[in-house]
């Protein structure tokens, strides 16, 4: 899949969440692109989890365990965590949506109006280990005009 249909494949619904919830368009297909390897990884293609959200003891959904990359203690190291599994992508956007507006801590970031200000709120608020996490989101929604997506009503 080219980023152009991954895109294509996710505005109508990363734009309908949006309506509901606040969480800029842009964001979520920049965030779900980055996090999923344009919907490439094992993770999208086994779980459906375009997001990397992991499976907190808060989660009653089924699960899939594989190894991921963190940065802790200033240094990247390998883990074995578990992670979500949804029955498909617009899944895992509802509940990415959801995670996000249930975490009192990510409150600051439903003020922002484009999903540039929102990967960064989020990121100042604890979201990603990556502390290059808000640039990389940035910089996928400039590179493919993801702004434009973000029709607040």
């Amino acid at each position: 899949m080219t980023p152009k249909d991954f895109i294509e494949a996710l505005t109508a619904a990363a734009q309908s969440s949006a309506a509901q919830t606040k969480i800029p368009a842009s964001f979520t297909i920049a965030e779900a692109a980055l996090e999923s390897g344009w919907g490439a990884s094992h993770l999208a293609q086994q779980g459906f989890n375009l997001f990397g959200v992991k499976a907190d003891p808060s989660w009653d959904g089924a699960i899939i365990q594989m190894n991921t990359r963190e940065f802790l203690n200033g240094q990247w190291v390998m883990q074995i965590a578990r992670w979500r599994k949804y029955d498909d992508w617009l899944g895992a956007i509802s509940d990415h949506a959801a995670f996000l507006m249930d975490n009192p801590r990510y409150r600051p970031a439903f003020q922002c109006t484009n999903g540039i200000d929102f990967a960064q709120a989020v990121a100042t608020d604890g979201y990603a280990t990556d502390p290059a996490y808000a640039s990389k989101i940035a910089s996928i929604i400039r590179g493919h005009n993801l702004m434009a997506l973000d029709v607040r009503a």
